[in-house]
């Protein structure tokens, strides 16, 4: 019997969890976990090398093989047979977010908005007070800008890099 795998560590959930061919579509669903789809973004669209995607993710880097292995191959399945393709469930914990206050330079972690945390622009700086901050992700900044835009989705401070 295989033991369970360990929780893979990903950025934020997505807005778009579904993708239907164009017509009619015969074949089943492709399910992608949001772990595979976590290895995909952070191999393909990142580009960053095994070794850092496997630490990004909290995992072995023959763990991120297989997770990537199997969502390229379940999203080639997708393409090449037209088949509708769901992104849900998997073995997963949202990494929480980290900020810098711009004025004090103080460095906190606040849990994603999706898990009861608040959104990105509620977010004041534990020491000042201050609401002007940024977001830190693996050593870049970004601007949290305030407003919260819906037809977005989380993006910016809550989470992604929209």
């Amino acid at each position: 019997m295989s033991r369970r795998r360990c929780c893979g560590l990903i950025d934020d959930t997505i807005v778009c969890q579904t993708f239907i061919p164009q017509g009619q579509s015969r074949w089943p669903e492709v399910l992608i976990l949001l772990e595979e789809l976590e290895a995909i973004r952070l191999k393909d669209k990142v580009g960053l090398d095994q070794v850092e995607c496997a630490a990004s993710m909290g995992v072995s880097r023959a763990t991120f093989q297989r997770i990537l292995g199997a969502a390229r191959s379940k999203i080639a399945t997708a393409l090449i047979e037209g088949r509708p393709i769901i992104i849900r469930g998997g073995n997963y914990v949202i990494k929480n977010r980290v900020f810098q206050c711009v004025d004090c330079g103080q460095v906190w972690e606040a849990e994603p908005c999706t898990a009861g945390g608040k959104h990105g622009y509620e977010i004041t700086c534990p020491k000042c007070g201050n609401l002007k901050k940024m977001k830190l992700d693996n050593g870049t900044k970004h601007t949290c800008n305030g407003g919260h835009r819906r037809e977005q989705g989380h993006g910016g401070c809550c989470g992604g890099n929209s």
